[in-house]
C-alpha cells in the first residue's frame, strides 16, 4: 500500500472543527523505535526502520524530492520478509541477524499516544508524543500509484475545508524528536535534502 499523509499542527478549534462529525475509531498507546547506523544511511535517503510494539515496519519514499514536496508519501512493508527482499538480505537471515550484521541500531524511541478518526474517506490521527509534541496527519491508502497526485489534492482540499493552513512546514514526530536530541544527525538530514 502507498501511504499519503500531510502533517498539521492544529488549533484547538481546528482540531474541534477537523473531528467534528467524524468516526471515532478508537485510542491506543504505542512505542516505535527506529534504526539506523552510525552514518545514518537509512535516515539520509528518506527510509524509516522502525519497530513498533514489537513488530518491524519500512517506509520507503515515493516523493522524488523536497523542494516542492506537499505530502509525504511512502510505501510501506510490514513483514519481515519484505524487508529483508527490499535490503536484498538472504532469505535464510532473521531480522535481527540483518540489524546486527548491517550494525543498524535503535537512534529514537517515541511513546505515543494517538486517537484515530475516519471522515469522509480519510483517516484522521491526533498525536501526542511523550516528548510534549503533537501533531495531527491526513492520510489517504492507496495501491495505485497514479493517483498519488490526485489524493494529495484531495487531501489540501479537505483540510483547506477545515480552516487548516496547508502551506506550513510541520515536522513529523521523529524529525523534531532528532532536532531536539541530536542535532547532528538533524542536520545531516537537512545536508541530504530530507527535510527543509
Amino acid at each position: 500500500m502507498i501511504e499519503i499523509e500531510k502533517k498539521f499542527i492544529l488549533t484547538k478549534d481546528q482540531k474541534d472543527n477537523l473531528i467534528d462529525e467524524a468516526e471515532f475509531l478508537g485510542e491506543k498507546k504505542f512505542t516505535d523505535i527506529y534504526y539506523d547506523n552510525a552514518d545514518f544511511t537509512l535516515t539520509k535517503s528518506d527510509i524509516w526502520l522502525r519497530e513498533r510494539d514489537g513488530k518491524f515496519e519500512l517506509k520507503i519514499p515515493m516523493n522524488e524530492s523536497i523542494k516542492n514536496r506537499v505530502s509525504d508519501q511512502y510505501r510501506e512493508l510490514d513483514n519481515e520478509r519484505d524487508i529483508l527482499q527490499y535490503f536484498r538480505s538472504g532469505i535464510n537471515k532473521s531480522l535481527a541477524d540483518f540489524l546486527n550484521q548491517s550494525r543498524y541500531e535503535p537512534f529514537c524511541f517515541i511513546t505515543t499516544t494517538r486517537k484515530k478518526y475516519k471522515k469522509n474517506n480519510f483517516s484522521i490521527d491526533l498525536d501526542s508524543m511523550d516528548f510534549g509534541y503533537q501533531i495531527a496527519e491526513i492520510e489517504y491508502m492507496t495501491d495505485d500509484e497514479s493517483k498519488i497526485q490526485e489524493s494529495t489534492e484531495s487531501i489540501i482540499t479537505f483540510a483547506k475545508k477545515h480552516y487548516i493552513n496547508t502551506d506550513a512546514v510541520v515536522r513529523g514526530k521523529v524529525v523534531e524528536y532528532i532536532r531536539l536530541n541530536n542535532p547532528r544527525h538533524f542536520q545531516i538530514l537537512i545536508e541530504a535534502q530530507v527535510i527543509k
